[in-house]
């Protein structure tokens, strides 16, 4: 074997390939980086989908659920509210806003906080059940798939019409 065989076998033989490897020690193998992430992403949504098997709607839920419907439609009456009232009875309306302009401002920024934590947890329960939603539908479509097929494997075929076949040789001419 000559000089040009023992460095092909240096480079590539015994199933390496020195070339590959060296050069992933400077960039990453694009290949084995997107197999990586779609094992990540399989596995977190497997991770996700396993936190939403139970199923949270007894009545404590339920009722939970109502309450935190509250807050948002109390806080936009009560503004459109405190608009009626400002026009209704503008003196009673002052004196009451006289009373909010004396409450300090570290208990605004606790209110400020309380709320968006609030609205902030909401949106996040809101997101994830949505998101829920979405794992179900995904997960369900293999399924669809495969009674769609055994539906039209399924079809009995269409009893012939003499004269449908007869107007179809006519107008095909």
């Amino acid at each position: 074997m000559g000089m040009i065989g023992r460095v092909m076998d240096f480079l590539f033989g015994n199933g390496r390939n020195v070339v590959v490897e060296t050069a992933e020690v400077f960039r990453i193998n694009a290949e084995q980086q997107a197999q990586r992430t779609a094992d990540a992403r399989a596995q977190s949504l497997a991770q996700f989908a396993a936190e939403f098997q139970q199923p949270r709607k007894g009545v404590f839920d339920r009722m939970i659920d109502g309450l935190n419907r509250l807050p948002r439609p109390l806080l936009a009456f009560g503004t459109l509210g405190l608009f009626a009232a400002a026009m209704i009875d503008p003196i009673w309306f002052a004196s009451r806003m006289q009373g909010i302009a004396l409450v300090p401002e570290p208990l605004w920024w606790l209110m400020g906080a309380i709320v968006s934590f609030y609205f902030g947890a909401r949106h996040q329960a809101k997101s994830q059940d949505f998101q829920d939603s979405v794992v179900r539908t995904a997960s369900a479509v293999a399924g669809v798939v495969n009674r769609q097929k055994q539906l039209e494997t399924r079809v009995a075929p269409v009893e012939t019409n003499p004269a449908l076949d007869a107007w179809r040789a006519d107008n095909d001419r």
